[in-house]
C-alpha cells in the first residue's frame, strides 16, 4: 500500500516539534509589511510584532501554485499518495492553489478544505498525520477529519477591528459588525461556522467577552481537545486556560496555550483571545 503523507499550511499553528514528529511537510503563505515580503515562520513573535506595530498594517498571500506542485512533485515521485488539509476556503485562496496544483496528479494527490482555523485546522493534520502513520485508507482518513470537524468550535474576541477591516478577509461580516458597534465601544465576537466567520455576539467590555468564551466552551460538554489562542495576551490566555480548565474538567495540563503565528495575527491584531474545542466523538 503506498504511504500517504500529509501537507498542509503554515496557518495551522502545529507546534514544529509536532511537524518533524509526524513527517508534515507545510507549505508558507507569505507575510508582506509594504514592499517587504517574508514566508510565514521565518519571523519570530516578537520580530513580527516589532514591524507590525510600525506604519505598515501587515497582510498576508496565499502560496502560488507552483509551490505546491514542486511539493506534491517530490513526495509522489518518492511513491507516496499526498493529502493535502488546507485553512478554510471561505477566508483564504489557499484552498484554491492546492486544489489547482493537485489537478494534474490524479488520485495521488487529495486536497482537503479544513473549514477551520489555526489550531481548529491544525487538529485535523495532526489527526490525518497519525492515521497515515497507521497505514488507515484515504477513505478513512477523510472520514475522521470530516467527523472532527462538526466537533470543532472556535469562539474569538477581538480587542481592536482595525486588522480584520484592513486585511479585507472578513470584507462580508464588516457591514454587520459595524453597525453593532457604531458609536458605542463595544467588543466583537464571533464563532466560526463551517468555516465561515460569523458574528456571536457583542460585549460591553474585553473581561465580559472573555465570561461570554467560558459559557460557550462550557456548554459543549466533554472535550477531546481544548487550547486558548491569544495575540501578545499570554497571561490573559493562562487565565482564561485555567477557567475552562475548572469549567469543562479538564486536566489543566492538556489546554494548550499559544500565541498564533503570523497569518492569524496579521488578520486579528493585538489582543486576540479565542478558544478552540473539540467535543468528544
Amino acid at each position: 500500500m503506498d504511504q500517504i503523507r500529509i501537507v498542509t499550511d503554515s496557518s495551522a499553528d502545529i507546534p514544529p516539534q509536532v511537524v518533524r514528529e509526524l513527517g508534515i511537510t507545510v507549505v508558507p503563505l507569505a507575510v508582506i509589511f509594504g514592499e517587504r515580503t517574508f514566508d510565514d515562520g521565518a519571523l519570530s513573535h516578537d520580530e513580527f510584532w516589532r514591524l507590525a506595530r510600525g506604519p505598515v498594517t501587515p497582510k498576508t498571500s496565499q502560496p502560488p501554485i507552483g509551490v505546491f506542485e514542486r511539493v506534491y512533485r517530490q513526495l509522489v515521485d518518492a511513491g507516496h499518495r499526498v493529502l493535502c488539509i488546507t485553512l478554510t476556503s471561505h477566508h483564504s485562496g489557499t484552498f484554491g492553489c492546492a486544489w489547482g496544483a493537485a489537478e494534474g496528479f490524479g488520485d495521488r494527490v487529495v486536497v482537503e478544505d479544513s473549514r477551520a482555523l489555526s489550531l481548529g485546522h491544525g487538529w485535523q493534520v495532526i489527526r490525518a498525520a497519525r492515521l497515515a502513520l497507521q497505514g488507515v485508507s484515504m477513505e478513512a482518513i477523510l472520514s475522521a477529519l470530516r467527523a472532527m470537524r462538526e466537533r470543532t468550535h472556535f469562539f474569538i474576541e477581538f480587542d481592536s477591528l482595525h486588522n480584520l477591516r484592513h486585511g479585507g478577509r472578513a470584507s462580508k461580516l464588516m457591514p454587520a459588525i459595524d453597525r453593532l458597534t457604531h458609536a458605542l465601544n463595544l467588543k466583537v465576537l464571533i464563532n466560526l461556522v463551517d468555516g465561515e466567520l460569523k458574528i456571536l455576539g457583542v460585549a460591553r467590555s474585553y473581561q465580559k467577552g472573555i465570561e461570554r468564551i467560558k459559557e460557550e466552551v462550557a456548554r459543549l460538554g466533554p472535550l477531546e481537545h481544548l487550547a486558548v489562542a491569544h495575540t501578545r495576551r499570554p497571561d490573559m490566555g493562562a487565565e482564561l486556560a485555567n477557567a475552562l480548565a475548572a469549567l469543562t474538567r479538564t486536566p489543566r495540563a492538556n489546554v494548550l496555550v499559544f500565541e498564533t503565528g503570523a497569518v492569524i495575527s496579521c488578520h486579528a491584531g493585538e489582543g486576540l483571545i479565542a478558544a478552540v474545542a473539540v467535543q468528544v466523538g
